[in-house]
């Protein structure tokens, strides 16, 4: 059972979960997230910018950073699960050589539409894939990636170690697994700024800028349902990864969670 699922009796097969901080049946979560991306899909990449005051470009970049994509032409494939609107993978393509190329797998069709109208965009639509895809059921072959990533989507996913665990599963013997993620803010002072902004702010941003307060009410009670870094690292072991680590960023906000397939 991962930290996200619950059992109201304490016992049996887990069959309830958490939505932010309201319990709802665990069969039922993913069409409500679902609800909420397909709600601010347009606007996502504006409020990243707005909520994070820039600061998630930062993050971004220090994950591609640890990544290392080759700058040869040796082939390099990224597979970026929860990727929507396509940030971590044309970041990568961008930093790579002529050899990397990025699938984006994302179980939200209204995102991979805005991240597929980027990429025409950028001019990367040939070396970036978008495939509507679900976390916990990836349709690719096992060992078919070089690393695999993940920024600020595994905490949307109903199933956690399943999730993880299908990331092991296409990673190539060697191969890095990166995670993104909202964390435990571990500054004094900092952390009662922080919930201010969280809770006050942020929901109220989100009504002026994409028209919807309560998606963005969601998101920030599911930062806080998170696991702590150390627990989620054990739920990455239990995945069969190795080498697990993390980094806190920006006082704790966010850390950045590394391991490989053996």
């Amino acid at each position: 059972m991962t930290p996200d699922q619950v059992t109201p009796d304490g016992a049996g097969t887990p069959t309830d979960t958490h939505f932010g901080f309201r319990t709802v049946p665990l069969a039922q979560k993913q069409r409500m997230v679902d609800e909420v991306f397909h709600s601010v899909a347009k606007r996502y990449d504006v409020m990243n910018d707005l909520m994070s005051l820039g600061l998630h470009r930062v993050w971004k970049d220090l994950l591609v950073s640890k990544l290392r994509p080759p700058k040869s032409e040796r082939p390099f494939a990224l597979l970026d699960v929860a990727g929507g609107t396509g940030d971590v993978s044309f970041r990568t393509v961008e930093a790579g050589g002529a050899g990397t190329r990025a699938t984006v797998a994302d179980i939200n069709g209204g995102m991979l539409g805005v991240g597929r109208e980027r990429a025409a965009a950028k001019g990367l639509a040939d070396r970036v894939e978008f495939v509507e895809a679900n976390a916990e059921e990836l349709p690719f072959a096992d060992r078919s990636f070089d690393a695999v990533t993940i920024a600020f989507g595994i905490r949307n996913v109903p199933r956690m170690d399943k999730a993880l665990a299908e990331m092991r599963r296409v990673l190539k013997p060697g191969g890095r697994c990166l995670v993104l993620e909202f964390s435990r803010v571990d500054v004094p002072g900092l952390d009662a700024i922080y919930d201010t902004y969280s809770f006050k702010l942020i929901p109220g941003m989100g009504k002026m800028v994409t028209g919807d307060a309560e998606s963005y009410q969601y998101l920030v009670e599911s930062i806080r349902r998170f696991p702590a870094p150390e627990v989620f690292a054990q739920l990455m072991r239990e995945a069969g990864l190795k080498r697990v680590d993390w980094t806190p960023l920006t006082g704790g906000i966010v850390a950045l969670h590394s391991a490989v397939r053996i």
